[in-house]
């Protein structure tokens, strides 16, 4: 629980900005106390207890997550964008014993908490001042949270993490991305999702920084914020990039300019959890002078993978291993060593996680007999750089006996003048086994005709990588992160 107890270094220092107010990292350590000792009531250590919790991007949020494990508990925090059905199943799957709910979110797990009998608590009923007692002593081996996978292919599964892998977390990312108490970073992201929790929040509070944060994406609040000038860190996903592009696009010049003029001060701008299209990091560049960072990681090792924070940040390519990380790439036959040799990335480390919750089998399966931990992505080494080719499962299609990129192909064709996005996956075929197909999102004043695209292609793609049938949509299927759910967008062909 380092994060936590690191707090008593910068009591007086502002941690958290949220809609209401600003709080010092003091009030935060005072209100998770005053939460692990309700939550504790009359005993001594809560034994790894699972508490989940539905509260918007706030103090609150941070308090409750910090009181849980003061009180020795598990946090399991949930998706306020989640249907309840969702939230029944993570509920159900943790075993949790305790729920809390903010105002907002209270009335969507009463009539649940009371079917399922299992006790409901109101943020604000932590108000009540409690007799101070002893909280327990935290093993850093300890179970700390549980967080879901998205569940694209199957139903979701509980990442277990320990204490020991989050501080491993946070401290390779503080170091890599050289954070500083004087940094200021506003968090966009999801916090039931290790983006937005470790990678932001937890990194900021470590080092006695500033989290500001906005529960719902606006871009132009968000632009707003930057102008104000305190902000100098941001994170994010390919999409709001998208977005926040797509709103200096339609301001005026003279708005352009204070915009871009906010970013100047950035020391930093990192991009995750999806692939950022190549065209997006050019224009961001354009717009802020700064190329973003991009990185690799998942639910169940944090971060593994980064671009350097004071050299080259090479497009397209997720960077070098962080300190600490082992990293390899293996196909059904060997270990990959060669530049440009495709292999699954495997990892080892202090980062990854302990178990899938109650799944012993899925747990086994994930990891080899060596104890490498199997990631399913699919990528190239090149001159000292990875570089994401997909998920084997999901964005690699086996088409008339090659293995093929949807993201390569995704990414040339957002080059194209008429193509505002593109996603592409194989459907069965009984003469190619898979044939490739996107689906693309277009400009309504440029003229887009299938033919002239295709003739454009084979100046850039080998014959056998090029779409043997588009559609056109408004937008594309995509969960909570941006990502598109390529399983969903199948269906749409």
């Amino acid at each position: 629980m380092q994060v936590v107890e690191r707090a008593h270094q910068f009591s007086h220092r502002i941690a958290i900005r949220d809609k209401h107010q600003t709080y010092t990292y003091q009030a935060l350590f005072d209100k998770a106390s005053k939460i692990a000792h309700h939550l504790l009531g009359n005993q001594k250590d809560l034994q790894e207890a699972r508490i989940a919790f539905l509260t918007e991007a706030s103090f609150d949020y941070t308090a409750i997550q910090w009181g849980i494990w003061l009180a020795g508990a598990v946090a399991v925090p949930l998706c306020t964008l989640h249907p309840l059905p969702a939230l029944e199943y993570v509920i159900d799957n943790a075993e949790a014993s305790i729920l809390i709910a903010d105002e907002i979110n209270y009335a969507k797990l009463s009539e649940l908490a009371t079917q399922k009998k299992i006790p409901l608590f109101l943020c604000s009923a932590f108000l009540k001042e409690l007799e101070a007692k002893p909280l327990p002593f935290i093993e850093d081996s300890r179970r700390a949270m549980i967080l879901y996978t998205s569940g694209t292919t199957n139903l979701p599964k509980g990442v277990v993490s320990t204490h020991s892998n989050i501080n491993f977390q946070i401290e390779s990312l503080v170091k890599a991305w050289q954070w500083q108490k004087e940094d200021h970073i506003v968090n966009v992201l999801p916090l039931h999702h290790v983006h937005g929790i470790i990678n932001v929040m937890s990194s900021a509070l470590w080092v006695g920084a500033c989290c500001q944060f906005m529960p719902k994406f606006n871009p132009q609040k968000l632009w707003t914020i930057f102008k104000e000038g305190n902000v100098n860190l941001f994170m994010a996903v390919p999409t709001i990039y998208f977005k926040l592009i797509a709103f200096w696009d339609q301001s005026s010049t003279e708005e352009q300019n204070k915009m871009s003029k906010a970013l100047q001060s950035f020391r930093l701008m990192i991009s995750g959890s999806a692939a950022l299209p190549v065209p997006v990091l050019e224009k961001w560049q354009k717009i802020s002078g700064h190329t973003l960072l991009e990185r690799y990681g998942m639910t169940e090792i944090g971060m593994a993978i980064s671009n350097p924070y004071d050299s080259e940040r090479r497009a397209g390519h997720i960077g070098q291993p962080l300190k600490g990380v082992q990293i390899r790439l293996c196909n059904q036959d060997e270990i990959v060593e060669k530049d440009d040799a495709s292999g699954e990335i495997q990892i080892k480390g202090p980062n990854v996680f302990k178990e899938y919750w109650k799944k012993p089998e899925a747990t086994a399966e994930a990891f080899t007999e060596d104890g490498w931990f199997r990631s399913g992505d699919i990528a190239v080494l090149n001159a000292n750089y990875y570089k994401i080719l997909g998920r084997d499962s999901v964005d690699i299609i086996k088409s008339g006996g090659y293995k093929i990129s949807a993201l390569e192909i995704e990414d040339v064709l957002r080059q194209h003048e008429a193509i505002i996005d593109a996603a592409v996956v194989g459907l069965s075929d009984p003469e190619w086994g898979e044939k490739v197909v996107a689906c693309i999102l277009i400009r309504k004043d440029v003229p887009f005709e299938t033919d002239a695209v295709k003739s454009w292609l084979k100046q850039r793609l080998a014959v056998y990588k090029i779409p043997k049938h588009f559609i056109i949509r408004d937008k594309l299927p995509r969960n909570v992160l941006g990502k598109v759910t390529k399983k969903e967008l199948r269906t749409w062909f």
